[in-house]
């Protein structure tokens, strides 16, 4: 039996595991084996909604251990640390608790094929500071951490109401994770209002963007960019193009001209990389970090090695890299899917050719802007207002039915709208 290691639980490796599953459980001809140091799954485009208290992962979070149980695969808690391509073994931290003591120890895997899945972190530039006094939005861990933050920022600025001393946040990034968090903060500070926080409001919260780029949403066709800067701008988001940080202090960021943008909390959203550690795989990784692969997914230097997801280095017939979104995650598990299985059934294997189908930025309640068909016509389709939300939540529900099947999925989503309608608005814990 031919056993499949993949290493990552994100958008790309979560879909994969389900479909590989579902395959073994029809032909008992591979084991599967899910490796992913949380325990908990939540899509990464709604981990900014997760930092500012909009979404709770007991409700809209995949549990790893009882996903595996349903679907009949293995799931190892832990960190890859360490990989030996010529044996096929990788290496798991050991699994310790908030004091430290070890609750697993130091664990060997061993593989046929592994699928790398392990997504992305936050590119800092090796910019001084950044480390020590930013909160990155990579993980469910940290998301979680910085809406503590926010939460005991929200009592001590009600709590000194009659100095109206202002809750300052600054953002570096002017990307979708940046311009989508500063939306979402604005409309949690309305509603912390609601929730016995009399004294704050959207008002009492300075929202700072800080883009190094020409414009905010770089990666995004011009017209996007302008409607969704408007609309940040039109609730009072500060949004500060062609500025570069240049270190950040315990009370702000420093940009290029030597001026201190103040800040009771700084988030660092530029950029992304694969991790670090990925160097020391020996893989071939581009300037980024991201493993090389060819043009069916398979790593440059293993063919036994996929590679999938923020963390893959896909080369297109023009030259340019196959850019680190969900979509993309999603169509490379499917072609990855159709090579493992090609591989044992001795079927040719599929090549990977990357389709643009357009991208959604939503600013909470405010305004929900984006193109559609991307390369499937010879221009995009601007969209917004209802048509645009409409889309942005299908892209989440194409996800559920990826990860649990059409009706798990289905009764997943109505479960959710219902806890949403009838509980709290705001998570405050």
């Amino acid at each position: 039996m031919r056993r499949i290691v993949v290493v990552g639980g994100g958008a790309g490796g979560l879909e994969l595991v389900a479909r590989l599953s579902k395959f073994a459980r029809k032909r008992e001809l591979i084991e599967v084996v899910l490796v992913d140091k949380q325990r908990t799954h939540v899509w990464k485009p709604l981990l900014h909604e997760v930092a500012a208290g909009v979404i709770d992962k007991n409700s809209d979070g995949v549990d790893y251990r009882i996903h595996a149980s349903s679907h009949h695969y293995e799931f190892q808690q832990g960190e890859m640390i360490d990989l030996d391509l010529k044996a096929k073994q990788l290496t798991l931290a050991q699994l310790v608790d908030e004091d430290g003591e070890q609750i697993l120890p130091q664990r060997v895997l061993t593989y046929d094929d592994l699928v790398m899945a392990i997504g992305s972190v936050s590119n800092d530039f090796n910019t001084p500071g950044v480390r020590e006094h930013s909160y990155f939005l990579d993980s469910l861990s940290q998301a979680e951490q910085f809406h503590r933050a926010l939460i005991n920022q929200f009592l001590r600025i009600n709590y000194v109401s009659e100095n109206q001393i202002p809750l300052k946040v600054s953002i570096v990034g002017g990307g979708a994770t940046g311009t989508e968090l500063a939306a979402q903060l604005h409309h949690v500070a309305n509603l912390a209002n609601s929730y016995g926080m009399t004294a704050l409001s959207a008002k009492r919260v300075q929202l700072t963007i800080i883009e190094a780029g020409p414009r905010i949403l770089p990666a995004l066709p011009e017209r996007i960019a302008a409607s969704a800067k408007h609309a940040l701008q039109k609730i009072g988001v500060q949004v500060l193009e062609k500025t570069r940080v240049i270190r950040a202090e315990k009370n702000g960021f420093v940009t290029q001209d030597d001026s201190l943008i103040e800040a009771d909390l700084m988030v660092w959203a530029a950029g992304i990389k694969a991790p670090d550690i990925v160097k020391t795989w020996g893989f071939d990784t581009n300037r980024l970090q991201q493993i090389m692969v060819n043009q069916q997914l398979q790593s440059s230097v293993d063919h036994h090695v996929y590679v999938l997801g923020d963390c893959c280095a896909c080369a297109q017939p023009d030259g340019s890299w196959v850019p680190p979104r969900a979509q993309s995650a999603h169509q490379m598990a499917a072609v990855v899917y159709h090579n493992i299985l090609a591989t044992v059934t001795g079927k040719p294997l599929k090549t990977y050719i990357y389709s643009d189908y357009g991208s959604l930025i939503h600013l909470s309640k405010y305004s929900t802007v984006g193109s559609l068909m991307g390369n499937l016509s010879n221009s995009s389709m601007f969209i917004e207002g209802h048509l645009a939300r409409f889309v942005y939540n299908s892209l989440y529900s194409m996800h559920q039915f990826a990860v649990h099947g059409y009706i798990k999925g289905a009764v997943g989503m109505l479960s959710r709208l219902v806890s949403r309608f009838v509980g709290s608005k705001l998570k405050l814990h």
